[in-house]
């Protein structure tokens, strides 16, 4: 397994949630970000959580915190960065860093590897997630060497937009079923945590 760090993007702002750290929000009796972790964890050489504010609050998991560097909330990119930084900072001998979102608590145990080994297969520059025929950019796979370019676009081209930023490269898509459930299913509104929790309830096993 090619060795990688884990990037858990949880800088957002979760209007739709009300605000607040959405990933705190439980699910079957544990925070989301507490099943993110447990399932990236065995996949990665090291994780980085990326929020801004009081690292504090995040104090139980253990984890290296990493705010954005980019002023203005300039979204999941700056998040990104953020990691693809500290990941080349202090391990450097890690090539390549996993972003995910903090608020998807099903996320693939074949994440990682799965990710690689489309990017080798196509002589990709970039692996993505996909499920139902739609791309997940958040969830993707990113050499820490394109930390440079990625600073330039957001800082001096005002790149928001993971779509646009990743649509300069080849990108390797990686399809996940749907059944039982969409293991990049994210909760973003107190709808959405209601699903979740319906739906942990009728797993025996999470996929």
């Amino acid at each position: 397994m090619i060795e990688t760090c884990g990037v858990i993007l949880a800088g957002g702002l979760a209007r739709r949630m009300g605000g607040g750290d959405k990933c705190l929000l439980p699910v079957a009796g544990r925070p989301m970000l507490a099943h993110v972790v447990e399932r990236l964890a065995p996949q990665c050489a090291r994780l980085v959580l990326n929020a801004n504010g009081d690292p504090g609050r995040f104090g139980a998991y253990g984890l290296p915190v990493v705010a954005d560097d980019v002023p203005g909330f300039a979204g999941p990119l700056a998040g990104i960065l953020a990691g693809l930084d500290r990941a080349a900072r202090e391990a450097p001998g890690l090539a390549w860093a996993l972003s995910v979102a903090a608020d998807t608590p099903f996320l693939p145990l074949d994440l990682v590897a799965r990710l690689h080994a489309a990017r080798e297969a196509e002589s990709a520059d970039l692996a993505c997630a996909s499920s139902a025929g739609r791309t997940h950019p958040v969830n993707a796979l990113w050499p820490t060497a394109m930390r440079g370019e990625l600073r330039r676009a957001l800082v001096e081209q005002g790149e928001r937009k993971i779509d646009a930023f990743t649509g300069r490269y080849k990108v390797a898509i990686v399809e996940w079923p749907t059944e039982p459930i969409d293991p990049f299913f994210n909760a973003n509104s107190p709808a959405d945590l209601a699903k979740a929790e319906a739906a942990a309830a009728e797993l025996t096993r999470w996929p």
